[in-house]
């Protein structure tokens, strides 16, 4: 009867242990799903900001190349008509620069644009600046990449005019 009762009470003890311990991993699973489920709303409403964020940008980027006539059928027209496509910016096209590190500095500055920019190549670009006018030259991958080129040429501090006699590569 001893060892009966001894069994039972060790029966009982195990069975404590055993249950509280199936209890700890159940509710560490559900606090795991539940994280899981946190991170991936969390993730959910980050790639919806950036895809907003995107489309704004992408909007901006569209308005300012149509206002400023960089669109690639603008581009386009502009090669096959002269040969180079011209832009100025109204607000500094009276203003002179005539400062040889000024234009070096906008050269560079251009330069570090244009290396930064993944759609465009630095290395098939050159840069030539006086007095505020820049000469863009060379080849690029599309009329999309022109104007990207020429925008981003014209949208530095001190350009006045912008020519480019870039042309698409193979074409």
């Amino acid at each position: 009867m001893k060892n009966f009762a001894i069994a039972f009470l060790l029966g009982i003890i195990v069975g404590a242990v055993g249950t509280w311990y199936f209890e700890q991993e159940r509710e560490s699973a559900t606090a795991v799903n539940e994280a899981e489920q946190r991170a991936a709303e969390a993730a959910a409403k980050a790639r919806d900001a950036l895809g907003q964020a995107a489309a704004g940008a992408k909007s901006a980027l569209a308005s300012r190349l149509e206002a400023l006539e960089l669109r690639a059928q603008d581009v386009k027209e502009d090669l096959a008509r002269s040969g180079r496509l011209v832009r100025r910016k109204a607000r500094e096209a009276g203003e002179l620069v005539s400062d040889a590190a000024r234009d070096a500095a906008i050269t560079a500055e251009i330069k570090g644009k244009l290396a930064a920019d993944p759609a465009l190549s630095a290395a098939a670009i050159t840069v030539e600046t006086s007095n505020g006018r820049v000469t863009l030259a060379g080849t690029a991958p599309s009329h999309e990449a022109i104007g990207q080129a020429t925008l981003l040429a014209l949208e530095t501090q001190g350009v006045r005019e912008v020519v480019s006699t870039l042309q698409v590569s193979g074409g």
